[in-house]
């Protein structure tokens, strides 16, 4: 059988379009303003126990649009970085940048000078947004850029008084606000200060409104171009598969604990959110597992969106035991692997079965999913409609169903290329299928097995982790003569980095490695384990064999 046989007839099992659902807006500012037009009361953001509606977020986003356009001068297609945590001057300040037509650089706030300085330059970043916590490590990186405009925000600028000047002053007793030096930069408060007034920008469907910075297949970090189309496309894709569940999605609450920065929970919570009208509860530190617990304790969720390394960690807490999920109708999973046994424990918790997907940033970025009611554990699910998928071998050679070889996708949620590099873009997109580098094979039902991974990406908690970059930055180290990373298994985040080093320094230990890298390099790409060799497996032309050093730790593990 076709593999595209078996996913139409599977599609069609789930009550799913095979074609392209139509577009519910033209932008995603438009979306947004459909929401704001119909549902202007609604709660559309939590944070810090604040909640704003969607009316609210606007009249603040309208204010945070009109100081970028009249005071910093900022114009359509200029780049503006966010690098926030999940704080609601996230979707505000995304929102104003859809007001102008600005292109939205999304910024791990935890980057290292050098990452983001590669990222900066590459985007030929105008403006940043920072949270002070990072501000210290952006001025290190400000004057190797060509940034002009620094906006510093602190978690608290949006709450209310006198609950912010309360906690200012407690945060203060407690030694916990950072100080920040003088300087050119601005306060976040400022940008609302002043009138609601702009001129705004009507984007077209092939506008890039987002550059989401990825090693992509090929390697080094590149801004992948996600236009209105490609996104907005994804969410109509999105929507076409929820629309099945027993329960409406409509004005749904979801815990949004994911990073805004990562296309998975940026689309989810601009895109699907604003569609449905739904309620993002947004969460500043999952990993602050007691914290997150308490802030949910009290609400009455329907969705939540996680990935198994998440999972585990809920499930460990006696108190996230005790919740209330009956209100709970979907959980999301996708970023990375999810565990059988994590899926089984889940339900067992929560009494709801995880739907797992699957997708990458140049698709904007879901692929597959497990319809609701539909779900097979252990599966990335069935492609979305209008999403068309082939498994190829070494060869180029098509396979039938259970064929095991690359998936290559082809809709209209694939990206419009990587930003300023049109021959890495023609290396992944070829004949208009992208060469996603999954090794897969699906079966008769029309599922999606991820087998292997084409090229050494490592995922760590659902971060792609790129060893040449780890590699690159270790070998600045002055006793490191060869290096070399790759991922081991790990129960918690799927995949951890192991490095064997090659040292001209028989002093040189793990800690010093460890302590190098986290100079270098953000928390999650940070090897947790060391090994030191005399000599690493090399091929003829001198090439490192990472698939003989990931051999000898499977049979180490076996």
């Amino acid at each position: 059988m076709k593999v595209q046989d078996a996913v139409k007839q599977a599609q069609k099992r789930a009550g799913l379009s095979a074609k392209q659902p139509d577009l519910p807006a033209q932008s995603l500012l438009e979306l947004w303003n459909q929401a704001v037009t119909d549902s202007n009361q609604s709660p559309a953001y939590t944070c810090l126990g604040q909640t704003l509606s969607y009316g609210e977020v606007d009249q603040l986003a309208r204010r945070v649009a009109s100081y970028f356009q009249k005071q910093l001068k900022l114009v359509p297609g200029d780049r503006i970085a966010v690098q926030l945590p999940n704080l609601i001057q996230y979707p505000v300040v995304v929102i104003a940048a859809w007001k102008l037509g600005l292109v939205v650089v999304n910024t791990n706030p935890m980057y290292t000078v050098r990452e983001l300085v590669h990222q900066f330059n590459d985007a030929n970043v105008k403006a940043v947004v920072v949270l002070d916590t990072f501000y210290e490590t952006l001025t290190q990186a400000l004057p190797s850029t060509n940034i002009e405009h620094v906006v510093v925000t602190r978690p608290i600028d949006l709450l209310p008084q006198p609950r912010q000047a309360l906690l200012t002053a407690a945060m203060k007793l407690m030694g916990k606000r950072p100080s920040l030096p003088k300087g050119d930069w601005i306060a976040f408060p400022k940008l609302l200060t002043g009138s609601s007034n702009y001129s705004v920008h009507r984007a077209k469907l092939d506008d890039i409104t987002a550059l989401q910075y990825t090693g992509g297949t090929t390697g080094a970090s590149k801004g992948v171009m996600l236009t209105q189309k490609t996104i907005m496309s994804n969410v109509a894709q999105s929507l076409d598969v929820i629309s099945n569940l027993d329960n409406p999605i409509q004005y749904a609450t979801t815990v949004a604990p994911l990073p805004l920065y990562h296309i998975y929970a940026f689309s989810l919570c601009l895109g699907l959110m604003p569609a449905t009208r739904g309620h993002s509860v947004l969460i500043p530190d999952p990993r602050n597992i007691p914290q997150f617990v308490s802030v949910i304790k009290n609400i009455k969720f329907d969705i939540f969106c996680g990935l198994n390394s998440l999972f585990v960690a809920l499930m460990q807490n006696r108190d996230f035991l005790r919740l209330d999920f009956s209100n709970l109708n979907l959980t999301l999973s996708g970023g990375m692997a999810l565990m059988d046994s994590v899926a089984r424990d889940w339900q067992r918790v929560t009494g709801c079965v995880i739907a797992e997907g699957y997708g990458m940033t140049e698709s904007s970025p879901v692929i597959s999913m497990n319809p609701p009611g539909h779900e097979k554990i252990g599966c990335a699910g069935i492609p979305i409609a209008g999403t068309e998928i082939k498994v190829v071998n070494e060869s180029g050679v098509e396979q039938d169903v259970d064929g095991i070889g690359e998936l290559c996708v082809r809709g209209d949620q694939v990206m419009a290329g990587y930003w300023g590099r049109e021959e890495q873009t023609a290396e992944v997109i070829i004949d208009g299928w992208l060469h996603t580098g999954d090794i897969v094979k699906v079966d008769e039902e029309g599922y999606i097995k991820i087998v292997d991974r084409l090229k050494d990406m490592i995922i760590v908690s659902g971060f792609n982790v790129y060893p040449n970059e780890l590699e690159q930055a270790l070998t600045l180290h002055p006793d490191v003569a060869q290096c070399a990373a790759i991922g081991v298994a790990d129960d918690k985040a799927g995949e951890v980095v192991k490095m064997f080093v090659v040292s001209t320094n028989p002093n040189l230990n793990s800690d010093h490695v460890i302590a190098f890298c986290k100079e270098h390099m953000a928390g999650y790409k940070v090897p947790k384990f060391v090994e030191f060799r005399d000599e690493l497996p090399m091929t003829n032309v001198g090439k490192v064999l990472r698939k003989d050093l990931k051999a000898e730790e499977k049979a180490k593990a076996a």
